[in-house]
């Protein structure tokens, strides 16, 4: 499946600022009408509009959500705006996109409409296998230290770890993941550029070097309080599973459980004190959903790998076949030494490409199993 044309890629964008994250109406609608007929209807006079309605039958809410979406048109931002954003390292990519991780698909007509994407890595390669690692906010030493100490054990064997950004157990997961020198994708409830919490512009800035920054809300957007929850569909949709390493009943970690339950991957929870508020949440998963009890990255890997592979190991081999790689990311890796290292700004020269798309592409690399990193530089893994 190819990617939407530049029309529809532009109306996409446009419907991103006029509707709410995971709007099922417009998700509904954009199964019948293309994006460039709904945002006619939406900025274009009553005959554009009667047009759209003929989908009414099909679509329960549409006449009210056309009139929400066209109360916001002067949320529109200027191309200048979009260009802005795109110097400062933002880019777009869209369901059909080659950088688009298609198991976001299996959300329906709650998919993103798009996804706001900072960082070297191919996001798509990047979550081939990938782990949501989530809990609460007031976390306790306990749930820091494991938090921290799984993810970094689950970076070492080649997953990548996906959390929300937030203040405790998600920040120490990506934190653990980037001390194990692997790739960490965080997705986050405000735009790219607001950066909630602003507490972590430290991590952000390590996680955007290393992986992923990733937001389905225009980049100037703050989080609002249902945007959260709303986020945390995604958190569960890019990974083969969940683990909620601390969370009580009320934690809203408790709601990218319920998305992975619904989803019907994996949900792992982490045991804790049974004196313990801050794991209630857990006990209650494992004992009333039938989550499944973790205590270390090999559990982990269990119940996310497929049968019949290599489960306590190290990935054995590339995530996609050499030669599906496009001819860029093909030239990027025969510029990789299989011995010693090569600097990103060598392996640039040595490709033929701009140092971003060189970063880029190493970045989808090292995701799929291709090269890692060295003290010397990049390095090509040899063949299994």
């Amino acid at each position: 499946m190819t990617g939407p044309d530049e029309p529809q890629r532009r109306a996409l964008a446009a419907l991103s600022f006029l509707a709410d994250p995971a709007d099922r109406t417009l998700g509904a609608l954009l199964r019948h009408r293309t994006a460039s007929e709904v945002l006619a209807a939406v900025t274009g006079d009553e005959p554009e509009r009667q047009a759209i309605m003929t989908a009414r039958l099909e679509v329960p809410g549409l006449g009210r959500g056309l009139e929400r979406w066209r109360k916001r048109a002067g949320l529109l931002p200027a191309k200048a705006e979009l260009a802005g954003w795109e110097r400062e390292g933002l880019r777009l990519t869209f369901p059909g996109d080659p950088e688009w991780p298609t198991q976001l698909d299996d959300l329906g007509d709650a998919r993103p409409l798009l996804l706001w994407v900072r960082g070297h890595v191919d996001l798509r390669y990047a979550c081939l296998t990938s782990v949501s690692v989530v809990g609460s906010r007031a976390a306790t030493g306990y749930g820091m230290h494991v938090g921290g100490e799984l993810a970094a054990a689950l970076a070492e064997r080649g997953f990548t770890v996906v959390s929300g950004g937030a203040y405790g157990i998600d920040s120490m997961a990506h934190r653990g993941a980037l001390a194990a020198g692997g790739l960490t994708v965080a997705v986050l409830a405000s735009g790219l550029c607001y950066g909630y919490p602003r507490g972590n512009d430290e991590l952000f800035e390590a996680i955007a070097a290393q992986g992923a920054l990733v937001s389905e809300c225009p980049p100037d957007r703050g989080p609002s309080r249902p945007g959260f929850l709303i986020r945390n569909r995604i958190v569960a949709a890019l990974s083969r599973g969940t683990v909620v390493v601390e969370a009580a009943r009320r934690s809203g970690a408790l709601s990218t459980a319920r998305h992975a339950r619904e989803l019907r991957r994996p949900l792992m929870a982490v045991p804790g004190p049974v004196t313990s508020e801050n794991s209630a949440g857990c006990h209650e998963m494992i004992r009333d959903w039938a989550a499944l009890l973790v205590t270390s990255a090999t559990d982990v890997i269990e119940h996310v790998s497929p049968i019949g592979t290599e489960l306590t190991g190290p990935r054995s081999g590339p995530a996609v076949p050499r030669d599906q790689l496009d001819p860029v990311a093909t030239a990027v890796l025969e510029a990789v030494p299989l011995r010693g290292g090569r600097g990103p700004a060598s392996i640039a020269v040595q490709a033929g490409v701009d140092l971003d798309t060189a970063l880029r592409c190493l970045g989808l690399l090292a995701a799929a199993g291709f090269v890692k990193r060295s003290e010397q530089g990049w390095r090509a893994r040899k063949s299994p």
